[in-house]
């Protein structure tokens, strides 16, 4: 989460009870100032991270996380084929904690609880709370999931002052590129390597408004298999390994096993993210997402990025 944009708000003044069942959703309501009104969150979501204190975490998941890559896309694949959910409830926790607003996703069933679980958990709920679904597959979409997040919790100004300061980023970063005239160099997002999978819904909006031009995918589209030689044949100039959910560590691992098992990628420039601070939490971490990317498509133009974010191959 961009730290320019995170705000303390005073206890109490925010009143809604609110359960994020997603990481964004919950590094949104910080960067609000909303911390307050959060009484549960997802097991993924890190609010320690922001200097908020932990809280009960209302889901699990059915996927061994720190299994290999192959393996765990082995286990995602078979728990679909049986009609299995990757993600649990912790129902008796959420009617617990009272919530007056459960905020979900409907965009992606691998990353988080499905929609219509939670759904019907709040229609049995006395008194039922408010699902707020958040489905935003651009960086514009996401802009505006920020305004409605906003808006539900009562912190309409709050939204409209981060949602400015993230513009106000993202134009920094254009207006330096055309003043420059920069080229756009080609460009592969990686979002999972065993298989391949290209990055998908915002990341290729975060690679053009970072200067790239991404060879694999278009905004807004879901994220799909691609073959070595497809890879190859798209003949990006610059490979970003951004493992979904991964650390930084983790993704440089994913990286290095990925370029040494085809000398086609020492040919390239290739980069690893920490896929999880940048590129998969659909909130106002996106920006520092793309302002990474520019540094990386345009060094010279934009101030070194963050090691403990992404790394370059091979490490200096």
């Amino acid at each position: 989460m961009g730290r320019r944009e995170a705000r303390v708000r005073k206890p109490g003044t925010v009143t809604t009870r609110v359960i994020s069942l997603l990481p964004g959703a919950t590094d949104i309501i910080v960067a609000l100032g909303g911390a307050a009104s959060l009484v549960g969150v997802s097991h993924t979501c890190d609010v320690s991270r922001a200097g908020v204190p932990d809280l009960p975490r209302v889901t699990t998941s059915r996927i061994d996380a720190q299994a290999a890559s192959g393996a765990i896309d082995a286990s995602v694949r078979a728990s679909a084929a049986a009609g299995h959910a990757l993600h649990a409830l912790d129902r008796d926790a959420i009617e617990r904690l009272g919530p007056d607003l459960i905020v979900t996703q409907a965009l992606c069933e691998v990353c988080a609880v499905s929609e219509a679980e939670v759904r019907a958990l709040a229609a049995q709920m006395t008194p039922s709370p408010t699902v707020l679904t958040l489905a935003g597959s651009t960086i514009e979409d996401i802009l505006a999931d920020i305004a409605t997040l906003g808006g539900a919790i009562g912190l309409v100004s709050d939204a409209d002052e981060l949602t400015m300061g993230l513009r106000r980023r993202m134009r920094t970063v254009h207006e330096k590129l055309k003043a420059a005239r920069a080229p756009r160099p080609r460009v592969a997002v990686i979002e999972w390597t065993d298989p391949l999978f290209n990055a998908g819904h915002w990341v290729p909006d975060q690679v053009r408004r970072g200067g790239g031009s991404d060879v694999l995918g278009e905004p807004g589209t879901h994220s799909h298999v691609v073959t070595a030689s497809q890879l190859r044949a798209a003949d990006p100039e610059i490979v970003i390994v951004a493992p979904c959910g991964f650390p930084m560590d983790r993704a440089f691992a994913e990286a290095e096993r990925l370029v040494a098992s085809d000398p086609w990628f020492e040919t390239r420039n290739v980069w690893a993210l920490d896929g999880n601070a940048l590129t998969s939490r659909p909130g106002p971490a996106l920006v520092e997402g793309i302002e990474t990317m520019a540094h990386i498509f345009a060094p010279t133009l934009f101030p070194p990025c963050r090691r403990s974010v992404a790394r370059q191959l091979p490490a200096s």
